[in-house]
This record gives structure tokens, C-alpha cells and sequence, in this order.
């Protein structure tokens, strides 16, 4: 895979790392970051020259247009070191043109690839030594971009800050997770930005979610704003339902995300001949499929969990519990992921770049 490159980054390197501080075997996700990170501004209309410093706090104006009118987008990525300490980055181009998609969503401009992939690269390569080897073992990638321009009327920024920070992390485990089905709140809506990833649809997420943790449940299947009866997204992530030996997901739409772990197990799943389709699948069918037993997992898919397994789901006042099956897809298409990553097993996608 080619991707556009810059050497035209600036480096003001730490005089002294903090990596030898950090307990490795003990990390708490997205707590720990590395020791620089990249910031690009874009202001009279194109972008400044990148520069990576220490990773530190920034001042910015309290009327900044980010803190009044929501212009944040981001990315989440990794990074990982396979068994001859070569890191890898993991469709780094899927990234950039989804970060792309949302800013023009949001009235942003777009990063060009030579500052989003060039940065990336200089800073991950930088900071190699925070990749650890071993399967669970990775560097987690947060680009994102905020609005900066100063001024409290309703209208677009005209200045921006892209950045790039890294926070080294162990495999995510959240336990047994166990869910609710919406009925009431929606993670997004037809025409809204449910599919760029802002910031805004993160933290409208909280509250519902709050209510199902106060409940027992630890995440949300969504559903679709008009009926709620499409089953959408689980928690932050894509969600695969098994329904006998086929794998069903909803397709992509203004209310779902592009989502990167998403495509990659289906087009896994395509190679591999496991059953794959993408529609819409009916709170209805999900019922009676765990009535008649031919409903056999569920599973969130995204960058932090790469696939979170889900114990059993509640709708309305009735709670269903999955089987506990040995053959499990989910499982399965994880580890044919995990390993492409990790250089375990042949990238016959040509998804990795070499840092």
C-alpha cells in the first residue's frame, strides 16, 4: 500500500522519556500517553507546517468555537509491534478518508494525506519503544481535530488544530457484557452525523447509557430513530448478529458508522466462506430467534475491543440469554483478525503498513 509521506515536520524531542515510569503490565485504557505528540494548524486558509513536541497541556481562547458549537472529529487507530520489533499500522487509509468524510460533515477542512499519514508515521515511529510486543499489546492512535478560531457567533471556525496523541494499551476486556435494546433514545438520526465520527455523538450516548448501567446492563443496542425496530449499533461499536451459520450486520447509512473493524471481518468473513449479510435485522427477528434457539451470538466490533462478545439482551421487560457455544464465529473471525495485525498469519488484503 503507497501512502503519501512528509519529512517536513519539526521535532522538539523530550529531554527525558517517562516510558521507564509506566507499568506495562497494568495500564488503563486511554489513561497513559506517550511522550510527544503532533499538532498541525490550519488557519488563513491552508494548512501550517506539522511539529511534534512534548506531549503537554495548550492554552486556547475560552470563546474557541469547539466549546460552543461542537467542532471536534476524531479517529481511533493502533498501532503494533510483531515478533521481529517491525510496528505496523493497520488501514491507516480507511482512517484518514473516514476523518476526512466526517470534517466535511462538519464544515472542517480536510487534513491532506501527507499531514495525516506522514504524521502519523514520524510520531508512531518515534515512539516505537511504547509498542510492546505480544498479541494484546498495542499502541492506541487518537487524531483528532477541534475547532480554535475565537468568537461566539453560530458559524463555522475559520482556524483549526489537528493533532495526533498515542496511549499504549493491553487487550480490552470488559467482561461479560449484557445489554438493552432502545426503545426510546437514538444514537443518531436520517440527515444527521451519525456517520461522521464527532464528538458530539459520543456524548449524547452518556446519559442513555448511564440508565442501562443502573439497570444491570452494561451497554445499548441501538435502534433506528423513526420505529425502533432496526437494530443499529451496540454501545460505540458495529454490531453482528448469528443467526444459525449466517452473520448479519446493518449496512452503513447517514445513522451508521463506516466502521474499520466492521469491514475487515466481513471481507474476512467473505474469504473465508462464512455466510455474510448486510441489512437491516428487526428487533422482531432477534426475539424469535432467541425463542427458537436459532439465534446464536451477538457481537460488537470496533478498534478498542476488536469483537466484545454480548451475553444476552433485555427488550422491554423480558431478558434473553445466548448460548454458550463452543464454534463461535465471533471468536473466530477475532483471531484471523488479530493475527493478520500482529504479522501471525499471511495479510492477504495488504491491510498493514510498515512503519
Amino acid at each position: 500500500m503507497m501512502l503519501k509521506t512528509t519529512n517536513e515536520i519539526d521535532i522538539v524531542r523530550v529531554k527525558n522519556s517517562k516510558i521507564n515510569e509506566v507499568d506495562f503490565e497494568n495500564l488503563a485504557f486511554g489513561n497513559t500517553f506517550t511522550d510527544h505528540m503532533l499538532i498541525c494548524d490550519f488557519k488563513e486558509g491552508k494548512w501550517q507546517k506539522p511539529i511534534i513536541k512534548p506531549y503537554e497541556p495548550f492554552l486556547i481562547d475560552p470563546s474557541a468555537k469547539v466549546f460552543h458549537y461542537g467542532q471536534a472529529i476524531f479517529e481511533g487507530m493502533k498501532a503494533y509491534k510483531d515478533d521481529n520489533n517491525d510496528v505496523w499500522l493497520f488501514r491507516p487509509d480507511q482512517n484518514l478518508d473516514r476523518f476526512n468524510k466526517s470534517a466535511v460533515r462538519m464544515a472542517m477542512p480536510e487534513v491532506p494525506e501527507e499531514i495525516f499519514i506522514g504524521g502519523l508515521k514520524t510520531i508512531v515511529d518515534l515512539e516505537r519503544n511504547w509498542v510492546k510486543k505480544g498479541v494484546g499489546n498495542t499502541l492506541y492512535i487518537r487524531p483528532f481535530m477541534i475547532a480554535i478560531g475565537s468568537g461566539v457567533i453560530a458559524q463555522p471556525s475559520t482556524q483549526y488544530r489537528f493533532m495526533i496523541i498515542l496511549s499504549p494499551a493491553l487487550s480490552y476486556y470488559s467482561g461479560e457484557v449484557k445489554v438493552i435494546i432502545a426503545e426510546h433514545y437514538s444514537r443518531a438520526a436520517n440527515g444527521g452525523i451519525g456517520a461522521a465520527k464527532a464528538a458530539g455523538n459520543y456524548s449524547a450516548q452518556f446519559y442513555p447509557q448511564k440508565l442501562a448501567q443502573e439497570k444491570g446492563f452494561q451497554q445499548i443496542i441501538w435502534t433506528d430513530d423513526a420505529t425502533h425496530t432496526k437494530l443499529e449499533e451496540a454501545g460505540t461499536m458495529n454490531v453482528f448478529f448469528r443467526i444459525n451459520d449466517t452473520i448479519f450486520t446493518a449496512p452503513t447509512s447517514e445513522r451508521i458508522l463506516d466502521g474499520v473493524t466492521r469491514k475487515s471481518l466481513i471481507d474476512i468473513a467473505h474469504r473465508d466462506g462464512i455466510k455474510v449479510e448486510e441489512r437491516s435485522v428487526l428487533v422482531s427477528e432477534l426475539i424469535a430467534g432467541a425463542k427458537d434457539g436459532s439465534l446464536k451470538e451477538i457481537f460488537g466490533a470496533g478498534t478498542a475491543a476488536v469483537v466484545s462478545p454480548i451475553a444476552g439482551f433485555q427488550f422491554q421487560n423480558d431478558y434473553y440469554e445466548l448460548p454458550k457455544i463452543e464454534n463461535s464465529i465471533a471468536l473466530q473471525l477475532k483471531d484471523k483478525l488479530t493475527k493478520i495485525q500482529y504479522k501471525l498469519a499471511e495479510d492477504t488484503f495488504k491491510w498493514t503498513v510498515k512503519v
